[in-house]
């Protein structure tokens, strides 16, 4: 069964390597702060780097929003028929506590409380990772570089940045050092900062630590005794900063120079502008292309994250599952299933900002169900002679929204407008030509499946859904004998028990449809 779901997701990536959209995608570029049409380096090929999790602990919400968006990406990016190679990085080392170059490594601190091995904790957090990604119906990278298995290339990419004369060394521990690089080039460009001012009043901490200056970030740290991971280099014992692996990653799998590099908007200072300013003086030139930030999803307003406690776990949703907020109320009131979880995600537009709630969610919940429900019954259509309903736009329609920076909420709201035209076909109040019904199917395939990644049936147990369905059957097939029998206290009886249990049962001439 699993090696059939990878080879379903992998089949996939084939099939729209035949060119299925046309058009110009645009992309808002964080960078130039502008929306710009994106040309690759080399096409047909791209190279897209993102930034993966740091696995010291399950995925969340907050985790789900980047794979997500950078899924559509790579599904958006293989139906304009591009040749993309994925890589997602899993950080396995050198992230301390609170993103800083001081204090215990995140993962190392979770294998002492818990009395394992460091890289028995990531493994474990890493395979569970990919079991929440499948649920979600993330496609997997086309390479997936583990920061742990790439020690030598960051040794060799800090002597390259020690060697162009922007770090020091300092008690056996590397500096990037900021305020020479700021001469030259300029810090702070992705993100906006104010570097001269952030120089300025970090002078006066000189000598107080093994930084020059407390903005320098690390690209070696000198393990402490008891730090747990550690490896050799020319410097000390010790490990690479958190930066670090993915410039030196990245450079090893896309080369120099490459297209995409995405991530979180919270990684956007320090981390990106880190990797930013090594890469360029490692190499005298930049990497990326086009920098792309989803925003971040919020609880009442604040950052969801392990570091502030207030996250909900992927798993917590799928079995409605959580612990309490600070006045005691369960953050999840029930069990969300994997692709409402999606759609609530593609219903906001990944640079806009999103804020959980439990009433959020079950909009999303009703609003998928709607949007299946449709789809289930356009595949029951039969063509006519005519058609009498408008749906010749629909794909250049959603073609556009989707080429718009990835405007999802945009399509979502044409393929709701389907809806009502499928709804009057299978109501008998419509009809529509072979032709035409097999181009609306299509584009229901394309955008509903192949671009948003929402499958059809999101239990993960399509037998379990299968039998589900013709137990009902069974039920309403009861129903109609006893309509036919003029038994109508049995009828009556089935019908109203399923409407109490959340069931929406309509009689046709022909039979019956239902949904819940």
């Amino acid at each position: 069964m699993m090696l059939q779901k990878i080879a379903n997701k992998f089949y996939f990536c084939a099939k729209l390597i035949f060119k299925v959209m046309e058009g110009k995608l645009y992309l808002y570029n964080t960078l130039s702060r502008t929306k710009v049409e994106f040309k690759p380096i080399k096409p047909p090929f791209v190279g897209m780097y993102v930034c993966g999790p740091t696995v010291y602990g399950d995925a969340h919400l907050g985790h789900a929003r980047p794979a997500i968006t950078f899924d559509l990406l790579f599904r958006t990016l293989t139906a304009l028929g591009y040749k993309v190679r994925y890589v997602r990085n899993i950080t396995d080392v050198g992230h301390l506590e609170h993103d800083a170059d001081e204090g215990e490594d995140k993962i190392a601190k979770k294998a002492r409380l818990e009395q394992l091995e460091p890289m028995e904790v990531a493994q474990y957090y890493t395979n569970r990772y990919h079991h929440a990604m499948e649920k979600l119906n993330v496609l997997p990278p086309s390479i997936e570089p583990h920061a742990s298995g790439h020690i030598p290339e960051q040794i060799k990419f800090v002597e390259k940045i020690l060697d162009a004369g922007y770090a020091y060394i300092s008690e056996g521990s590397v500096y990037f050092d900021v305020e020479k690089y700021n001469q030259k080039y300029h810090y702070g460009k992705l993100s906006g900062r104010n570097i001269e001012e952030l120089l300025e009043t970090t002078r006066e901490l000189d000598g107080q630590t093994e930084k020059r200056r407390s903005i320098d970030f690390a690209l070696w740290k000198k393990a402490a005794p008891e730090h747990i991971m550690r490896w050799e280099s020319p410097w000390s014992d010790g490990f690479p900063g958190w930066h670090m692996e993915c410039s030196a990653m990245a450079t090893k799998y896309l080369g120099e120079e490459f297209d995409i590099h995405g991530g979180g908007m919270d990684l956007m200072f320090p981390h990106h502008e880190c990797e930013i300013a090594q890469s360029t003086a490692a190499l005298g030139h930049e990497s990326v292309h086009y920098w792309v930030h989803n925003n971040m999803i919020t609880i009442n307003g604040q950052k969801m994250g392990k570091s502030l406690g207030n996250f909900i776990t992927l798993d917590e949703f799928f079995n409605g599952t959580s612990h309490k907020n600070a006045e005691g109320k369960e953050l999840i009131e029930k069990p969300y299933s994997p692709m409402t979880i999606r759609f609530f995600i593609l219903q906001a537009h990944y640079r806009g900002t999103l804020d959980f709630s439990n009433e959020a969610l079950q909009s999303a919940e009703k609003g998928l169900a709607r949007l299946m429900e449709a789809y289930a019954r356009l595949e029951k259509l039969t063509p006519s002679a005519t058609t009498t309903v408008d749906v010749k736009d629909l794909r250049k329609k959603c073609e556009e929204a989707i080429l718009d920076d990835l405007n999802t909420p945009i399509v979502i709201s044409h393929l709701f407008d389907a809806t009502k035209a499928i709804n009057t076909l299978a109501d008998g109040k419509g009809t529509i030509t072979k032709e035409d019904l097999d181009e609306l199917r299509g584009t229901f395939k394309l955008f509903v499946e192949d671009i948003l990644g929402l499958q059809v049936a999101d239990n993960g147990d399509n037998g379990k859904m299968e039998a589900y369905k013709k137990a009902v059957d069974l039920l309403l097939n009861i129903r109609l004998e006893a309509k036919q029998n003029k038994d109508w206290a049995t009828s009556d009886k089935i019908r109203n028990e399923l409407t109490a249990l959340g069931f929406n049962i309509k009689d046709k001439k022909d039979g019956f449809e239902w949904d819940l």
